[in-house]
């Protein structure tokens, strides 16, 4: 990591020359920026086949799913002793070095189906897979999961590594229930039973489980966590083990899943979701000379750059020395894993034709929203983007700019607007997003003239997108991140009116020990009158059911587009609607919202439950007839030592 040390008086040129010395020591060290990453939620032939390597007569997408090996329910042969592979088309670097190996977060959701009529003995297994090529091992069925097979099984130069999920014990198996670490062979070097943690990998009743695989380059720790689809993640992993991936796998390597059938064990073995981001590690063969020169010319080089800081420090001194400041922080910017593109003020500026009015989308309490055509250096296609321009002071302006860019740089949702780039030159502060066509979701509930713009299936299908993407904030990302101002006017649509939450300028990551975030010294509670929760205003804390709190506001909103204030359905739907509703899904919807409206925060419904209500496995909270009274929490639960009460109150417009 560069440290970069700031001088007080007037000097602060000098960091340019303590930044330069630094990197000529870590040269071997560099390490790209944006990280690569896809993510599937659920599969389409048509739109995915192509990023796909099938490898295996029994392999498919079908029903939505990645079918590893062969998909029917008929007892029949052709079930018997399959083995397959799907694999991700794109390699990825897993390493440069001893020291430098590439980090990834992979999560998947898999079900392992046997058939009850006949019954099935279900065998034998599906596994996540880092391997070498997109090949496949002869007669990989039975016990060796399509990973290896009788010939090759624990040779050092199959270069695997992978994750099983075995349904049929070996003599080398705990039981026929587990999940391994295996390391070129099938005997896993490190083993967990799922007997005593209510998973059964292919129960007599279907069930789908998430996985969380993460491996951390500088630590080198696997770790992988399982639940029941539609819970939240563990906060401790079901198998952690120390691996040094650059022994075992190729530098360049491929991602999938591996499965098998035995006889007469058989099952299907499918993948619904899958998503994977690695960090991106490049050797910068540009700075070949750099190496060369640090190598037999160091006091040449170092000359030089005393020499321009010389020259840096009298420019200055004249008045043309430009932001230093600017230029110290953008470095530690660009340094952050994740990070996304760096783009030029001059071009963001002829991208907004000046930041002029015509191309303004929204003003907010932070700044302004531009719309921008970056033309591509060919200027034969040219690409749309919201530009968000901070334009507070300058230490409010740079305090709200690196707490949205700190948040939204890492998370990955296809329902959350996605950062494609930054700006920091000079004093501008910007950020720029995916431009989303149709807007934000305010502007068609109440200024839409057109009735058919939300009909009842878009507005459905609006609140299920936004649902999803505050599942992830709170459950599946690696913090929990609250959004803090989750409302209509932040809910962005794109040119299918799916929607993506966006405006994360008042969003805050909780450490793992912490289910709340108090602002400290920040006079008063950040959010917008009607979203923000009750108990908000006494504690002063943003808490996941605060955002729940908003979401109800926003689910009234969707269906009514004016303030309930009613006694039944036909009087609450929105009467733009007419009679082109769904009856069962608008009362399912209006109880949820009251539900997650109820005064009393412990009474609302979690997000995991909202995600089941949603898509129909729970029922809908009973809701009572009368708005419950409010009760201001206790102040001796209200707090951790580190949460302060805030005593005012302040609304975002």
């Amino acid at each position: 990591m560069v440290t970069i040390i700031s001088i007080s008086n007037g000097k602060s040129s000098i960091t340019v020359f303590i930044i330069f010395c630094c990197i000529l020591l870590h040269l071997p060290d560099i390490q790209a920026a944006t990280p690569p990453n896809f993510s599937f939620d659920g599969f389409n032939l048509t739109q995915d086949g192509d990023s796909l390597e099938f490898i295996g007569s029994g392999t498919s997408i079908d029903n939505g799913a990645l079918q590893i090996t062969p998909d029917t329910t008929n007892n029949d042969p052709s079930l018997h002793n399959q083995f397959g592979r799907i694999m991700y088309k794109h390699p990825f670097n897993m390493w440069l070095s001893d020291e430098i190996q590439a980090s990834f977060n992979s999560d998947f959701v898999i079900n392992i189906f046997r058939n009850t009529a006949p019954a099935w003995n279900a065998g034998e297994g599906l596994a996540f897979l880092i391997a070498p090529d997109l090949s496949i091992p002869d007669a990989s069925y039975g016990q060796w999961l399509g990973l290896t097979n009788a010939i090759n099984d624990g040779k050092q130069t199959n270069r695997i590594v992978a994750i099983e999920f075995d349904t049929e014990k070996q003599d080398y198996d705990p039981n026929d229930n587990h999940i391994g670490l295996n390391i070129n062979s099938v005997n896993s070097t490190a083993t967990f039973s799922l007997d005593d943690y209510n998973i059964k990998l292919s129960p007599e009743v279907p069930a789908n489980y998430r996985v969380w695989v993460h491996y951390n380059g500088t630590s080198k720790v696997m770790e992988v966590y399982m639940v029941k689809d539609g819970q939240p993640k563990p906060e401790k992993p079901l198998l952690s083990k120390t691996i040094n991936l650059k022994e075992y796998v190729n530098q360049k390597s491929y991602f999938g899943f591996a499965a098998s059938t035995g006889n007469p064990q058989i099952e299907l073995n499918c993948v619904l979701k899958w998503s994977l981001e690695i960090d991106d590690l490049q050797k910068k063969s540009d700075l070949l000379w750099l190496k060369i020169g640090a190598g037999v010319g160091v006091p040449l080089v170092t000359l030089l750059i005393l020499c321009g800081v010389l020259y840096l420090y009298k420019r200055k001194r004249r008045g043309g020395g430009g932001d230093e400041e600017s230029k110290a922080l953008g470095t530690q910017l660009r340094w952050l894993p994740g990070m996304p593109r760096e783009f030029k003020y001059k071009d963001l500026k002829k991208a907004t034709n000046n930041f002029h009015e015509s191309m303004m989308l929204g003003q907010g309490g932070f700044g302004v929203v531009y719309k921008g055509i970056l033309q591509d250096k060919d200027h034969k296609t040219s690409t749309e983007i919201a530009v968000k321009k901070f334009s507070r002071d300058i230490i409010q302006s740079k305090d709200d700019f690196l707490a949205e860019l700190t948040i939204i740089h890492r998370l990955r949702h296809k329902h959350l607007v996605r950062l494609v780039g930054w700006c920091y030159e000079k004093g501008k502060l910007l950020l720029l997003y995916d431009f989303m066509l149709n807007g934000s979701l305010d502007k068609h509930l109440y200024e839409a003239s057109n009735q058919n713009t939300l009909n009842w299936r878009r507005r459905y299908r609006i609140l299920a997108d936004v649902a999803s993407a505050l599942h992830y904030l709170h459950n599946e990302y690696d913090q929990k991140v609250v959004h803090r101002d989750l409302k209509a006017s932040n809910i962005l649509l794109d040119s299918d009116y799916n929607a993506r939450l966006g405006d994360f300028g008042l969003a805050r990551a909780l450490d793992n020990e912490r289910n709340s975030y108090a602002e400290l010294g920040l006079a008063g509670v950040p959010g917008t009158m009607g979203y923000v929760a009750l108990e908000c205003f006494h504690t002063g804390r943003a808490t996941p059911e605060s955002d729940v709190y908003g979401f109800g506001a926003v689910v009234l909103e969707v269906i009514c587009s004016r303030s309930p204030g009613i006694s039944n359905i036909e009087e609450a739907v929105d009467e733009r609607l007419g009679n082109d509703y769904v009856a069962d899904e608008a009362n399912k919807l209006l109880l949820l919202g009251l539900a997650c409206s109820h005064p009393i925060a412990s009474d609302r419904p979690q997000t995991q439950d909202i995600f089941q209500i949603k898509s129909g496995t729970m029922p809908v909270p009973n809701v009572p007839p009368f708005k419950p009274a409010f009760t201001w929490p206790s102040m001796v639960t209200a707090f951790s030592g580190r949460d302060i009460t805030l005593a005012s109150t302040t609304f975002s417009s």
